[in-house]
C-alpha cells in the first residue's frame, strides 16, 4: 500500500501537471521580472520579456542563475518581497566564504514543510510515529526542514540536532523512535555506537531513516540498513531552493521523486547550457515556481544527474532524479557542509602562506575526514605545531568544519604542468 501525503499532486497525470506548471511559471516569471531588479536586468540583457514565456516549453529562453549571481546579489539583491513580509533566513557557505542567504515568507516555510512531509510519508511515516531529527539546526536547512515536515505529519518530533550520540541512543530507546533523519555518515556512526554500547537492533524500534545532505553509496545504504535494522531513504535539496524535500525517495528506491508542483527540473550540458533530453547525464537546473521571498529561475545546482519518467511502482507520477553522480564545479560536500578549494586558498593567502596546498578527503569509520597539507614559508620560524593549530582554527572559521592541517617542506607538494591537482577525494574509491 503506497503512502501519500498529497495523492492528488503526487499521482497527478502528466497533462495536468504540465498545465499546473505552465500556469505557475507564467505567473512567477512576471512576478520575478516586476520585483527582482537583478533578474530583470538579466532578462533585459537577453532580450526576454515576461510575455515571451507562455509555459514550460519556453523555459529555455530564460537566463540562468548561478552561485556567482547569489554572491554578487548578496544579501538582498534577489529578494522579491519586502523584508517586513519575510519571517526567516537559512544559509549555506558560498565559494569564498560569503554565505548564500535564502529568505522565506511564512507561506514559503509552509510549502517547504509540506515537501518534507511528503518525504516522511513516503518513508512510511504517520502520526503514530516518533521522528528523531539529528540534522543540524540553526542556519543549516536540514534540521528545520525535517522538523517542520514531521510536525505536519503529526509525528512526535525529537529535535535532537547532531552530536552527543549516547544521549541520542538513550532517547531513541526510551521514547521508541521509529524514524531517524540525519546525514548518512551520522546514521552509520549511530549504528556503530549502538553496537559498541552493547545493544542490538532488537533494543530499538527504528523502521526507517531519511538521509541526505552528503553523497553516499548503495554499499553505505545497505550497511546502515543492517546496523540499524531499517529501510534507508534518500532526500535531496538545496538551501537556495528551500532545503531538503526538493526530491525524495519512495519505497522503490530507484531515484528521488521531484516535487514538480514547486520545482521544474531541467538537465543541461554544463559546457554549452543546452537542454538535454530525459535519460542523459548533465547538470541539474531548478526553477522555483511557488517561492515568494527568494524565487530562483533556472538555478544551476552544479549537480550532475539523470532525469527519468519511467513508471514507478509506488504510483507517483512525479519525475525522478538519480542520486547526484558528481559535480560540474569543484565543490566538495564534507560531513554535509559545502567546501570549496577557493575558500581554503583565501585563508592561506590572508595568513601569508603560499597557495601550494593539497586537500585530501577520505571516509574513515563512515565519517568524512579532511586533511590539508600546506607548504611552509622559509621565514615562518620554528613553532610548526602552533602554526598548524592557528591555521586549522582559521580554516574552521571559514569552512564550518574542523580540518587537520599539516605544514610540509617547501616544494614537497607535486607541481603540475597542467591544471594543478588540488584535491584527492578517496571516498569515490569506496563506491
Amino acid at each position: 500500500m503506497a503512502n501519500y501525503w498529497n495523492q492528488e499532486i503526487e499521482c497527478m497525470s502528466r497533462e495536468d501537471m504540465k498545465k499546473l506548471q505552465d500556469e505557475r511559471l507564467v505567473a512567477q516569471v512576471k512576478y520575478v521580472y516586476d520585483n527582482v531588479k537583478y533578474y530583470r536586468d538579466l532578462m533585459d540583457e537577453k532580450g526576454v520579456k515576461p510575455e515571451d514565456i507562455s509555459g514550460t516549453d519556453d523555459l529555455h529562453k530564460l537566463p540562468f542563475l548561478s552561485k556567482a549571481d547569489l554572491r554578487d546579489a548578496y544579501p538582498y539583491g534577489l529578494l522579491a518581497k519586502p523584508l517586513s513580509e519575510c519571517v526567516r533566513i537559512q544559509s549555506t557557505s558560498g565559494t569564498t566564504g560569503k554565505r548564500v542567504v535564502a529568505f522565506y515568507t511564512q507561506n514559503d516555510i509552509d510549502l517547504w514543510e509540506d515537501c518534507c512531509a511528503r518525504a516522511i510519508v513516503a518513508a512510511g511515516g504517520t502520526k503514530e510515529d516518533v521522528c528523531q531529527v539529528c540534522y543540524g539546526y540553526g542556519l543549516f536547512t536540514g534540521g528545520p526542514g525535517l522538523n517542520g515536515g514531521s510536525h505536519k505529519v503529526g509525528c512526535l518530533t525529537l529535535p535532537m540536532s547532531s552530536g552527543n550520540t549516547e544521549r541520542q541512543i538513550s532517547f531513541m530507546r526510551d521514547l521508541g523512535s521509529t524514524i531517524l533523519c540525519c546525514t548518512p555518515s551520522y546514521a552509520a556512526y549511530i549504528g556503530e555506537t549502538l553496537h559498541d554500547m552493547g545493544y542490538t537492533t532488537d533494543d530499538i524500534k527504528l523502521k526507517a531513516g531519511i538521509f541526505g545532505a552528503e553523497p553516499w553509496t548503495e554499499e553505505m545504504r545497505h550497511s546502515i540498513e543492517e546496523s540499524l535494522g531499517i529501510k534507508a531513504y534518500d532526500i535531496y535539496g538545496l538551501t537556495e531552493t528551500s532545503g531538503p524535500g526538493v526530491s525524495f525517495e519512495c519505497s522503490e528506491q530507484t531515484g528521488m521523486h521531484i516535487n514538480e508542483d514547486h520545482f521544474i527540473p531541467e538537465i543541461i550540458d554544463p559546457e554549452t547550457g543546452e537542454v538535454l533530453p530525459d535519460g542523459e547525464v548533465g547538470e541539474l537546473v531548478f526553477t522555483s515556481i511557488t517561492k515568494e521571498a527568494f524565487p530562483l529561475l533556472r538555478y544551476r545546482t552544479r549537480d550532475l544527474c539523470v532525469l527519468s519518467r519511467k513508471k514507478c511502482s509506488c504510483g507517483r507520477t512525479l519525475i525522478k532524479m538519480s542520486k547526484p553522480m558528481g559535480r560540474s564545479d569543484d565543490m566538495l560536500i564534507i560531513r554535509g557542509v559545502n567546501v570549496f578549494p577557493s575558500q581554503i586558498e583565501t585563508v592561506l593567502i590572508e595568513k601569508g602562506y603560499t597557495p601550494n596546498y593539497l586537500i585530501e578527503v577520505d571516509r574513515v569509520n563512515n565519517t568524512d575526514t579532511l586533511d590539508i597539507s600546506v607548504e611552509i614559508n622559509p621565514d615562518m620560524g620554528e613553532n610548526i605545531a602552533a602554526q598548524e593549530k592557528a591555521l586549522a582554527t582559521a580554516m574552521k572559521t571559514m569552512l564550518g568544519i574542523n580540518p587537520k592541517v599539516h605544514l610540509v617542506e617547501q616544494k614537497s607538494i607535486t607541481r603540475s604542468e597542467g591544471k594543478a591537482v588540488r584535491v584527492i577525494d578517496r571516498r569515490k574509491l569506496h563506491d
